[in-house]
């Protein structure tokens, strides 16, 4: 099998495990937002946040540098992994521990800290999942933690359509996300083993070196944290749990559409890495602008669509009580938009191993957006929030570009392809436009169609690509 059809092959596994699994969270969301209301969904929009910051801390960049340093060998995988699993398991036990500590100095009511002492659970179970993810992105297998996600999101929408029926309260919600992560870890967990044996272990050596390694990464994904995750805490405090609630609805679509990136990120990083250890140039250069141009065929439409139904869309998925988030959702759609390109460019800088590089980049970023968090939300709340992110998204694209360029020579080649998606986008736009009083899945479906038809015409994406990826002959 070739290797655009292998990648594609687990990439389209992934898209209908992880996807089926985005879609049953946007769905468990849906009748999370119905039940609780704005106010409620604020109070779990924080709660969920505030960990998010504790668990973005304890990942410190192990989770990247772990698919970098088993992509670099064949043996020892089981003693590198037994030891960074043991490092991760106590470091996000430590941290973690701290959050329902550090949320009793925060003006929040009762409720949100008790949901925090709660789910740290889940978010423990998190952590632990995603440092294991490495051995499947390694061996080309992410079919399978992704099924182990479907699975586990298959029971949290089950027990959240339960709960809310038994009407057991916000705290209850908190509880079945820890139930359907522990599933996620669970089954992730077992199926890791048959492909490495790896259980607890404790050398010095190996922890010294993956956080020499894991630093760089750790502290710029600090940074990120503050100009991507501080807008949410920022509202809670300044705002009301009513305006976290409206923000928060069209973030959680955003996360589950982001996870796309991510997770197709997570199976070019060891090619990149792989190809620059060997100095195959030619072979690296290939697989950043297929990639990159792949996203964009992608994010053109995205951004389009979502302009002319993201009312809908938050209509559909949370209810008639959230139309306002529209507006949000259509200046959040821009951010995701970067963030695909800009995830793009962070892992080719982890695979290149210069991300001691961005440091700068990411720290003028996240100081710039702190600031303009704290100027504009408390005058534009909400809608001030979502632009600053699109802002800091776009600049650290520009940051990501300029070290790739300096490192390898080589500049994102995207006009020709952006020109074609645009002009396929058109024809999207006005059926969209002409037909906005059908029902929202409708207009999906249609501009999936319209769009796909043109980008072919167009030859944005050829027949003969399309081809190998759907042939499954080796």
């Amino acid at each position: 099998m070739s290797l655009t059809r292998k990648i594609a092959h687990n990439t389209l596994y992934q898209i209908i495990g992880r996807g089926g699994g985005g879609i049953l969270a946007v769905v468990g969301i849906a009748f999370i937002t119905r039940y609780l209301g704005r106010e409620g969904f604020g109070i779990y929009t924080t709660i969920t946040a505030f960990l998010m910051f504790f668990g973005i801390v304890v990942n410190f960049g192990i989770t990247t540098i772990t698919v970098q340093m088993i992509s670099e060998r064949d043996d020892g995988i089981s003693k590198l992994m037994s030891n960074i699993f043991t490092l991760r398991l106590i470091s996000s036990a430590f941290f973690l521990s701290l959050a329902p500590i550090a949320s009793l100095f925060f003006p929040y009511p009762t409720i949100i800290k008790v949901g925090i002492a709660i789910t740290s659970f889940a978010f423990l179970f998190q952590m632990l999942t995603e440092t294991i993810i490495g051995i499947f992105q390694k061996y080309l297998q992410m079919h399978k933690p992704a099924m182990a996600e479907f699975f586990s999101r298959i029971v949290f929408v089950i027990l959240i359509v339960l709960f809310v029926y038994l009407k057991y309260g916000i705290l209850s919600m908190m509880v079945v996300l820890n139930i359907a992560n522990f599933i996620w870890f669970a089954i992730t967990f077992y199926f890791a083993r048959k492909l490495v044996k790896f259980g607890f272990a404790f050398d010095w050596d190996v922890w010294r070196e993956v956080l020499r390694r894991s630093w760089p990464i750790g502290l710029s994904i600090i940074l990120n944290l503050i100009y991507l995750k501080t807008d949410v805490l920022i509202l809670s405090v300044l705002k009301n749990q009513e305006a976290v609630g409206l923000y928060g609805a069209p973030y959680k679509l955003i996360d589950a559409v982001t996870t796309f990136a991510m997770m197709f990120m997570g199976l070019i990083l060891p090619l990149l890495a792989a190809s620059w250890v060997k100095q195959n140039m030619e072979r690296f250069e290939k697989i950043f602008q297929k990639t990159l141009a792949g996203l964009i065929v992608v994010i053109v439409p995205m951004v389009v669509g979502v302009y002319f139904i993201g009312t809908k869309i938050m209509v559909m998925v949370a209810g008639k009580e959230f139309a306002e988030s529209g507006i949000i959702l259509s200046i959040l759609i821009l951010g995701a938009g970067a963030l695909f390109i800009g995830s793009l460019f962070a892992h080719t800088i982890v695979a290149l191993d210069k991300q001691k590089m961005i440091l700068w980049g990411y720290a003028v970023d996240a100081a710039i957006s702190l600031v303009l968090y704290f100027i504009f939300i408390p005058k534009y709340s909400y809608i001030g929030a979502a632009w600053v992110t699109v802002f800091s998204e776009v600049m650290i694209a520009l940051v990501g570009v300029w070290v790739i360029y300096r490192v390898t020579g080589i500049l994102p080649k995207f006009f020709k392809i952006f020109a074609k998606s645009l002009l396929a986008a058109a024809p999207m736009a006005a059926a969209l436009y002409f037909l906005q009083d059908l029902h929202v899945v409708f207009l999906m479906m249609i501009a999936m169609v319209v769009y796909g038809i043109f980008i072919i015409l167009f030859k944005g994406v050829s027949v003969k690509e399309i081809g190998e990826v759907i042939k499954l002959k080796s």
